[in-house]
């Protein structure tokens, strides 16, 4: 490919819209144009980039049995309503009705498919196991897209169904799968990308991981133990805190804290640390506004993900209104009488000496004790992991919480679509059971943006050669020159006939405007060949990562630069 007929654009400044690199350099270097609001198209670099991702995910999943399929992108409601998830997924997901005023879906995931295109042919124990994968186009609408490719509306995912007929043998795929995803990360240039054990969230079931690349700019926050390795998002991880220091237990007294509505204003008031209180956090459920008060530790914050999946169902901030009979700000376990679900974060287990609200404008109690004022109290873990937090497996203070995107996720979903949506089959006795599902997922744009985001300096992406939108950037400098542009030819010729994928760049420009460019195109080995150069004999090949420079005779350039491809892309079989 000659650079002069690449569509798409490269230039200097940083947009100012682009909240991180991996945005800014695909934006500036011609790979993507916004189309709405978490929406792009892609430009030929990108598309070379996602077809290479794909391709690995492919050759990964069938060498573990899958088979490549394709579900449509436009699902009728029917499906969904047969899940149960029609109503209880909110607005990200897409509803409209056609032309004879059907109700379809957007396609957002596609369990439900999966299910609804094997559910006859895997009625006898006999199928079992089998795997199915497609790497499609979803959307789901996100309520606030960000950071380019990281977090869009529309996008491409490769996801992949099990199907089993006992746990163990779920439990034995999934571990293959976890393994098969290991290759592909380091295949694409992320062997820094860790596994971490994760929410279901919506996907349902109980074991659930997601893979993660450990940056600043990550949006899910991961704990992580330095002593024995555990690893989990925030939002899965046990809270785990030491056990209460004993002390007397001081008379519960009411005191006036006026206009103070925060744990930390009443504390600072009353001189005690904000560990030696609790506080309510109110919300709504989403289906019908009823209220839902939490009490917790001062210091501590609500997990939301924990309390969701214990309350089941969806929750939202609480507008408190004064018919409620919630006083705001001054909302304690004491004397409380409105109208609401009460829960109790086990960090109030065995406390006592805390500050809390009064249930009265303007006033709080000091002394309160959970055992003695708050007797059948029920307490549950509903509190984030901290920082420097113990671990919930080796019990040292050895916790860190790290930000990292998440690459990928896999889930033991069980029976939880096979039986809602009554996919059977006859076992070896004849009785009728549920298939057991795992679900594995990877979304391609996601993917490449991280590794821009794993790999890039000042000046532009440094793919991988695995991924690399091509292998070798030819660079003619003084294009204009017979000499220079004759060789350079048949050096791109040559290149060419052995496979080598190149891009070309015979224009008619400065050396500082060619040598921008290949630094937004980010591939990985360059090719000059200048008038200095030509007059020693000699090209010179670097490595866009710095890590090599030399000078080749020109009439061996080619065979090792062809040489020093294949041998580098072995590294990624």
């Amino acid at each position: 490919m000659k650079l002069d007929k690449l569509v798409g654009e490269r230039f200097k400044e940083k947009p100012a819209d682009c909240s991180v690199d991996s945005h800014a350099f695909m934006v500036r270097g011609g790979y993507v144009k916004y189309v709405a609001n978490g929406i792009f198209s892609s430009f030929m670099p990108l598309k070379r980039i996602t077809k290479k991702i794909e391709q690995i995910m492919r050759e990964e999943m069938d060498r573990i049995d899958g088979q490549e399929v394709q579900f449509p992108v436009v699902m009728p409601a029917s499906m969904w309503q047969e899940s149960g998830r029609y109503k209880s997924i909110g607005k990200e997901m897409a509803r409209f009705n056609d032309r004879n005023n059907s109700p379809l879906v957007l396609g957002m995931t596609h369990e439900e498919a999966a299910v609804h295109l094997v559910r006859e042919y895997g009625q006898t124990y006999a199928k079992y196991p089998f795997m199915i994968y497609q790497i499609q186009t979803k959307f789901r609408d996100e309520a606030r897209p960000r950071a380019g490719l990281i977090r869009v509306r529309e996008f491409t995912m490769k996801d992949a169904y099990s199907f089993h007929t006992s746990q163990k043998d779920l439990e034995e795929y999934y571990d293959k799968c976890h393994k098969a995803y290991e290759r592909i990360y380091a295949r694409v240039g992320l062997p820094q990308v860790i596994s971490v054990a994760s929410d279901s969230g919506m996907m349902g079931g109980n074991i659930s991981h997601e893979f993660m690349l450990l940056t600043a700019i990550g949006e899910d926050s991961i704990a992580i133990c330095g002593e024995c390795g555990y690893k989990a998002n925030v939002e899965a991880a046990e809270c785990v805190l030491d056990a209460p220091k004993k002390q007397k237990s001081a008379a519960l007294k009411k005191v006036h804290t006026p206009n103070m509505h925060t744990i930390e204003e009443v504390c600072t008031f009353l001189k005690s640390e904000t560990a030696q209180s609790c506080k309510a956090v109110v919300y709504q459920r989403n289906a019908d506004d009823s209220y839902v008060v939490l009490f917790i530790r001062g210091d501590l914050e609500v997990n939301e993900t924990k309390l969701t999946k214990y309350l089941g169902c969806d929750i939202h901030p609480a507008v408190i209104t004064e018919e409620s009979g919630i006083h705001a700000g001054f909302i304690g376990p004491i004397g409380f009488n409105a109208k609401a679900t009460v829960l109790y974060d086990r960090s109030l287990m065995g406390m006592n000496n805390l500050v809390c609200g009064a249930n009265e404008d303007d006033y709080h109690y000091t002394g309160l004790d959970m055992e003695r004022d708050v007797k059948g109290a029920e307490y549950h873990d509903f509190a984030k992991i901290v920082d420097g937090g113990i671990c919930p497996v080796c019990g040292k203070h050895a916790i860190t919480v790290s930000r990292g995107i998440e690459v990928g996720n896999i889930f033991q979903l069980g029976t939880k679509y096979t039986k809602s949506m009554n996919m059977t089959y006859l076992d070896n006795d004849g009785k009728e059971q549920y298939p057991i599902m795992g679900c594995y997922g990877i979304g391609v744009g996601r993917l490449a943006a991280a590794i821009a985001e794993a790999h890039h300096d000042n000046y532009g992406p440094i793919w991988p050669l695995s991924v690399a939108p091509y292998q070798v950037h030819l660079c003619a400098v003084r294009a204009d020159d017979a000499d220079i542009k004759a060789y350079a030819d048949k050096l791109y010729e040559k290149l060419q006939e052995s496979g080598i994928e190149v891009i070309y760049d015979d224009r008619n420009v400065s050396a500082g405007v060619m040598f921008s460019d290949a630094d937004l195109l980010g591939v990985p080995y360059r090719v000059i060949v200048s008038p200095r150069n030509m007059k020693n004999g000699v090209v010179e090949v670097t490595a866009r990562d710095k890590s090599m420079s030399k000078q080749i005779a020109v009439d061996c350039a080619a065979d090792e630069v062809i040489n020093l491809v294949r041998t580098e892309l072995k590294k990624f079989a």
